[in-house]
């Protein structure tokens, strides 16, 4: 049995980056970035108005102003603005040659048709300047981001339409157990339902991967072998939940072993999870997971996650807050490193009531998780907790 942050490094420096490929921009969302993004135009290409109202001198905008142009977003103005002109200007448009701020509309009222006064201050110039945001030439999106929809919109603006990145990461997926069913199914006395299928295929897809659920594995070795050869004949990672303890019908680690998998570790000192198995061989993965769901939904956040994102060319970093908890949190036993589930209100973070690694139901309110170290046995009230958010 090896300690979670052993386990961590070895998993993620067993990732080998995927190749990569040029996606359409639309289909780039939660995918992985293999190059930077450089801009190539100036923005704003030129002093544009912020607001919709007057363009005119600063030194005359307590004056009267005459008004000698309509200048819409567009247009390039064909006046320039000398003393006491103005030219009425919408958001977006090319600022005119004289102009040093814009006075918005709400500050102005009319005198005439064509004349405007200046009714309220303001400090404000109201311009956005040329190349204040972005010079051609400038790194806009680095390498190994995943691509949410405010990179797109960058993208889209500097016309890269073309993204470069790593390919996606094939996952096989797995259950295991005679008892299990599959949900459209009713259970009879002994079976269960497989969620775990089911919620390892929505944690992929959350990854950025492309799961391909291969089926329930009997409790035979037969059956698993021949489901686990399908899963790596198609797929670069296989996850397998389930079948991975001590029971006399535990037989995935002999298979793997059978299969030439070099097997890294088996077992992890955290909880739920410590039935944790993983694998090499060639470019190609395993995890085998423990059957119930908490353990395989916190074994997938916590090492499967990174692994995929290493693939894909990113470093994994989870979004970590830290809060006072917000009630003193006792266990029994601390030879391993606890994860459990909590909840985010009033400026605390509480934990959930949680009845061990079957009780996914606990999860259904959680906001994160937090860690319990070896060797500590309980949190107290006040006390600053890392809330990893899932």
């Amino acid at each position: 049995m090896i300690i979670f942050e052993d386990a961590y490094k070895l998993v993620v420096n067993s990732a080998i980056k995927n190749e990569n490929e040029y996606v359409d921009l639309n289909n780039s969302l939660n995918r992985i970035l293999s190059e930077d993004v450089i801009s190539d135009i100036n923005m704003p290409p030129f002093d544009k108005s912020a607001m919709d109202g007057y363009a005119c001198r600063k030194e005359d905008m307590h004056n009267e102003l005459q008004i000698i142009e309509v200048i819409p977003a567009g247009k390039v103005p064909e006046k320039t603005i000398k003393k006491n002109l103005c030219s009425k200007i919408m958001t977006g448009a090319i600022v005119p040659e004289g102009a040093d701020c814009v006075l918005i509309v709400e500050h102005t009222e009319n005198i005439s048709e064509n004349k405007i006064k200046f009714i309220k201050e303001s400090s404000n110039n109201n311009i956005a300047y040329a190349l204040e945001d972005v010079k051609k030439g400038d790194i806009v999106l680095k390498k190994g981001i995943k691509i949410q929809a405010q990179h797109i919109a960058v993208m889209a603006a500097v016309g890269y339409i073309k993204p470069l990145v790593a390919k996606k990461v094939k996952v096989g997926i797995i259950s295991t157990g005679n008892e299990i069913v599959e949900p459209h199914i009713k259970p009879g006395i002994s079976q269960i339902r497989n969620s775990n299928a089911y919620q390892l295929i929505a944690q992929a897809e959350q990854a950025g991967a492309i799961p391909d659920y291969i089926g329930i594995a009997k409790d035979d070795k037969k059956s698993s072998y021949e489901l686990i050869v399908k899963a790596f004949s198609r797929n670069q990672l296989v996850l397998i939940s389930g079948g991975v303890s001590m029971g006399d019908f535990d037989y995935i680690p002999k298979i793997l072993e059978e299969l030439n998998i070099d097997i890294k570790f088996e077992t992890i000192a955290i909880q739920p999870g410590k039935p944790t198995v993983f694998g090499v061989i060639g470019n190609q993965f395993v995890f085998g997971l423990p059957g119930n769901p908490v353990s395989s939904f916190n074994i997938f956040e916590l090492l499967v996650k990174p692994f995929l994102n290493k693939i894909m060319g990113a470093d994994f970093k989870p979004i970590e807050i830290r809060m006072p908890i917000g009630k003193e949190y006792n266990r029994k036993k601390s030879l391993r490193k606890s994860f459990i589930p909590v909840k985010i209100s009033d400026g605390s973070v509480w934990p959930l009531e949680y009845h061990g690694s079957a009780h996914i139901f606990s999860f259904t309110e959680a906001d994160g998780i937090i860690s319990i170290p070896i060797g500590k046995t309980s949190i107290k009230k006040g006390e600053i907790v890392n809330v990893r958010q899932i």
